[in-house]
């Protein structure tokens, strides 16, 4: 079939595509205006037939016209995109294009899609104009009706609209819609996405009146005496008569005038503002004599004052998230029911705001968040980051700059333009919009200098973000005039801190400008890990107005279960293509089927309303975090002291803190004079809302009360210790046990007659590396610690006082490489069986920080019982223990292994005075400490969650594998995000790890 060449011409965008406007669905009642449902809408999306070529030069000519009968084609459901339908294959790619770097060329060999169906229109009013929509088509697309040409259109997020009036006729009418893979914009979409085409979003018909309402715009303004101007601006096609009805939240009407000159205004006394904690919303009517247009109103300010954004008045802060249109089943194309189900789990995890990355959403998404109430920073449909991994000159040369090459080619000066427009345009009447972004991750130039001017001029009541305009490449000098925020990605701690304090330091120019994360604390695999301390920084800076995760969900594709019922998720490169980028697509805050990370839980945690705060007179301070609603409409509030895990007292809490305020209580507390005490209050909503259930626990403080530290008793009544060349026996009433010289650990330990390791004790100080590992994996396997050895210098054997002493200096390295650590250990064996651990450890500090300290027991897969006192009830580590408390848990070995996707290490637990597994009959081996450990319960070896790529081609080895540690590093975000933390890095010189293995026998 011989084209037109549209998709490589940037001159030719759009061709008979009718101007940008704003989104609404009309209707010939107010009813049909409100709901969507429109008897002036026909629906399309449903059925078509469907042919794939795999080059758009072969689709046979005739092919568009009513009468082809071609049998390449099947029924196909719209919207879907053909990947998921099963035609050509999946692709994840984050930065690499899938195509060789040609501007504006794409390959001759470009897969597309033909769609066609027929329809029917019935009898309209005289001289109505039929409007043809498509709200998202993936990457370009050649419209025909009745086998004519009608127009062509790319930009694949964003709505394109046809008058195709002079193309169609009263009864059945033929649509061919033939859909292009790649065209010259693929290089402004290189998002860090599964790559999908086709018709992925609605696609209708509007039947208008010949004289109707094309575009409006509606303004808000509040007075500084509380009065709300609401003015509208009104384009129209001909000259109809326009009335405009205001009506409040609660269904009053607040007036009525008639449109003039293109504009109409309405005051409103005291009025009742949107913001995401209350998105109370007005609604306005746009009618003439045929159509009406209900739009909602949120009466809101955003302004910046003295380097920090205020909305209405009050600070801003982003719980946020980044959210990509993401399904397992469906891909990229996705329902009001899915997008719900994701801003439902966001609203019950304290999330409040969305950065729809990196292109906008189907336009319904923020009516969405509109009505139920998050803040959105609204991204263009542009994405160019493929230009820094195209071949730069050579070995010195990986740094030079080419990331603003297309930002900089006047080529594309008019795509990003548009763009930009198309999405501000239409998006530009939801309140829930806080910022427009020009895009993400495309270096800066001219072309996005001027896009961004454009805006403020257009809608200067938003702000402006574009965090690609901190790169300067090419001699080009940055103009960020028209930016309102410092935007960063993953900047560190100490970055920050340099922004705000550092005395003397360079400051971005414009600087003291807002400050946000509009991507951070990566969230790919077991983490994030650094929540609270960007939290802190959010605390103390108020310019810091928050930032958004990277990102809200696992991309993946569904490939069904295992013989033994397992789901099967792909991710990069399952699918034999090239490039991809493995699983870095498996990084958001729920699985593919939305099950919450223990990451999620975290971060909701993070983001409670309330924060508690114990005061050193015993009483407790409480800070209200919220900025609107006082904690008397919103929350109840219980607690409780416990000691060891066991309640002790509890109670109600009366809180009514107004927004942002702090009170300090005196509950009466009795804390035990022994013991681990703790005061843990949660919080609990007050009367249901439209997301969230009443009694939804919306988060809770566990505060330290006393601690204390309790060494083990061990009995004394006589052991019998044979020190022979290779062993050491240690034997007494009901136990014995051997202990290995050359490794200085035991490998057997019967008690009661029963077995209790399958295989011999290991020292470990290796973990299945965690996505946020990858980086410092390299260093960590470099140093041998994936592959260590002992060497015992000596050993000491012998009855001391009615115990057993084993005393061992050795140390722990690598083949070819020094120590790792020097350790001198002293073994205790009591008569009671119990075994008491001493080990003084040097680190070598010319080596990577260790991954983990302790021991590996493989116990008999009978020890599926597990109670521990430490924090629970999900994983928690040094940095990752905020969605965790301190407490007493009751589990099973199974239910402790969280499932990630790609298997690394996990279900630690951080904080523990002691943990115990039993088998059926009784038989139970504890762990207990003076000091906290960290233990870790698997029926998976860290080799085998080290090795395999999916979690469902994990098979348990046999054995209950129990990791003892001293301490496991944190986990961070450097998948993505900057280093771990100093703090958070198992990177003593020197330390000492006390722990008691203490086995009972069954009845």
């Amino acid at each position: 079939m011989k084209l037109q060449n549209y998709h490589e011409n940037t001159e030719a965008l759009h061709l008979n595509t009718m101007p940008n406007r704003s989104y609404y669905l009309p209707g010939n009642t107010r009813g049909e205006a409100l709901s969507g449902e429109s008897s002036r809408l026909l629906m399309l999306s449903g059925e078509w037939n469907f042919a794939y070529y795999q080059n758009c030069r072969e689709v046979p000519e005739g092919a568009v016209q009513p009468d082809y009968a071609g049998e390449e084609f099947q029924p196909i459901p719209v919207p879907s995109t053909w990947q998921t339908e099963g035609y050509d294959r999946h692709q994840y790619t984050n930065i690499k294009y899938p195509f060789a770097f040609d501007p504006p060329y794409v390959p001759y060999q470009n897969p597309c899609g033909l769609y066609t169906r027929f329809f029917t229109l019935a009898e309209a009013e005289a001289d109505a104009r039929y409007c043809l929509n498509f709200e998202g088509v993936d990457s370009c697309f050649y419209l025909y009706i009745g086998g004519r040409f009608v127009g062509y259109s790319q930009v694949s997020h964003s709505t394109s609209e046809f008058d195709i009036t002079d193309y169609v006729r009263e009864g059945e009418n033929h649509i061919a819609v033939l859909v292009l893979k790649w065209c010259d914009g693929s290089y402004l979409e290189d998002q860090d996405k599964f790559r999908m085409s086709g018709i992925f979003r609605d696609v209708y018909i509007l039947t208008r009146p010949r004289d109707h309402i094309r575009d409006y715009f509606v303004h808000t303004d509040l007075t500084p005496g509380g009065v709300a101007d609401i003015r509208v601006d009104v384009e129209c096609v001909g000259s109809p008569a326009v009335r405009a009805t205001l009506i409040s939240p609660d269904g009053t009407e607040l007036g009525a005038q008639d449109v003039k000159d293109g504009k109409v205004s309405f005051s409103v006394a005291n009025p009742l503002l949107w913001n995401a904690e209350e998105p109370n919303l007005y609604l306005l009517y746009l009618e003439t004599e045929n159509e009406y247009i209900a739009q909602r109103v949120g009466i809101r300010q955003v302004e910046i004052v003295d380097g920090v954004i205020l909305f209405n008045g009050k600070p801003l802060r982003f719980n946020g998230a980044n959210r990509h249109d993401s399904d397992p089943f469906t891909g990229c194309a996705i329902s009001r029911e899915q997008a719900m189900r994701d801003l439902t789990i966001m609203k019950a995890h304290n999330i409040n705001a969305v950065r729809t990355s990196h292109y906008p959403t189907a336009p319904w998404f923020v009516q969405l968040c509109d009505e139920y109430g998050f803040y959105v920073i609204d991204e263009a449909d542009i994405e160019i980051h493929g230009t820094t991994t195209i071949y730069k000159g050579g070995e010195g040369k990986e740094d030079e700059g080419t990331f603003g090459l297309i930002a900089k080619d006047p080529r594309f000066e008019a795509s990003i333009m548009d763009r930009v427009q198309r999405c501000v345009t239409r998006d530009k009447n939801s309140a829930s919009i806080v910022m427009w972004s020009l895009g993400n991750e495309s270096g800066y130039g001219p072309s996005f200098e001027k896009a961004g001017r454009w805006v403020k001029e257009y809608d200067p009541s938003r702000l402006t973000h574009y965090e690609s305009s901190i790169y300067e490449d090419g001699g080009h000098k940055n103009d960020t005039s028209m930016l309102d925020v410092y935007s960063r990605m993953y900047a560190s701690v100490a970055e920050i801190e340099k922004y705000f304090s550092a005395p003397g330091t360079p400051k971005p120019e414009g600087f003291p400008k807002p400050f946000v994360q509009c991507e951070y604390i990566h969230a790919m695999g077991n983490g994030p890990g650094d929540g609270e301390d960007y939290f802190a920084l959010m605390e103390k800076y108020p310019g810091f107005c928050g930032g958004f995760v990277w990102e809200w969900c696992d991309h993946a594709v569904y490939m069904g279960r295992t013989a033994d019922g397992r789901d099967k998720y792909f991710y990069g490169g399952d699918f034999g293509e090239f490039p991809h980028d493995g699983n870095f697509c498996m990084d958001g805050l729920v699985y593919p089927d939305r099950t919450p990370h223990t990451g999620l839980l975290e971060f909701k945690n993070i983001c409670r309303p309330v924060r508690a705060e114990l005061l050193e007179d015993g009483r407790v301070r409480f800070r209200n975090m919220r900025r609107f609603l006082p904690t008397g409409e919103m929350l109840t509030a219980e607690f409780e002291v416990t000691k060891d895990g066991e309640v002790v007292q509890k109670g109600q809490i009366p809180l009514n803190i107004a927004p942002m305020e702090s009170k300090e209580l005196d509950l009466g507390l009795k804390v035990p004079d022994s013991g681990n005490c703790h005061l843990t209050i949660r919080y609990y909503q007050k009367g249901e809302r439209p997301m969230t259930p009443a009694g939804h626990e919306l988060g809770f403080d566990q505060l330290a009360l006393r601690s204390e530290s309790k060494i083990p008793a061990q009995a004394a009544q006589g052991v019998k210790v044979a020190d022979g060349e290779a062993t050491v026996i240690v034997s007494g009433e009901g136990f014995r046990y051997v202990f290995d010289k050359p490794t200085g650990l035991f490998t057997s330990l019967v008690y009661g007659n029963r077995p209790l390791l399958e295989r011999p004790m290991e020292w470990n100080i290796w973990r299945a590396p965690t996505d946020n590992d990858r980086n410092i994996r390299l260093e960590w396997e470099d140093a041998g610690y994936d592959r260590h050895t002992v060497k015992v210098y000596g050993i000491e054997a012998a009855e001391e006082n009615g115990r057993a002493k084993i005393r061992v200096d050795f140390s722990i390295a690598a083949i070819h490489i020094q120590r790792i650590l020097e350790i001198k250990a002293e073994w205790t064996v009591g008569s009671d069986g119990s075994i008491n651990l001493d080990a003084k450890c040097r680190r070598n500090t010319d080596m990577p920080f260790l991954p983990r300290f302790g021991l590996r027991l493989f116990l008999p897969r009978a020890f599926d019982s597990l109670e521990y006192l430490g924090y629970g009830p999900t994983e928690s580590y040094r940095d990752k223990r905020q969605g965790t408390w301190y407490g007493r848990f009751a589990s099973t070995v199974a239910a402790q292994h969280e499932d990630y996707i790609k298997p690394q290490e996990n279900g630690s637990h951080w904080g523990c005075t002691c943990a115990g597994l039993s088998d059926n009959d009784g038989y139970s081996l504890a762990v207990e400490s003076g000091e906290p450990f960290s233990f870790g319960v698997s029926p998976y070896t860290q080799e085998e969650l080290t090795a395999l790529p999916h979690n469902f081609e994990l098979t348990p080895c046999g054995s209950t594998v129990l990791c003892v540690d001293y301490d496991q590093s944190g986990l961070g975000s450097n998948s993505c995000g900057p280093e771990l933390l100093e703090q958070y890095r198992l990177n003593d010189a020197e330390f000492r790890f006390s722990v008691c293995l203490r086995p009972a026998a069954g009845k």
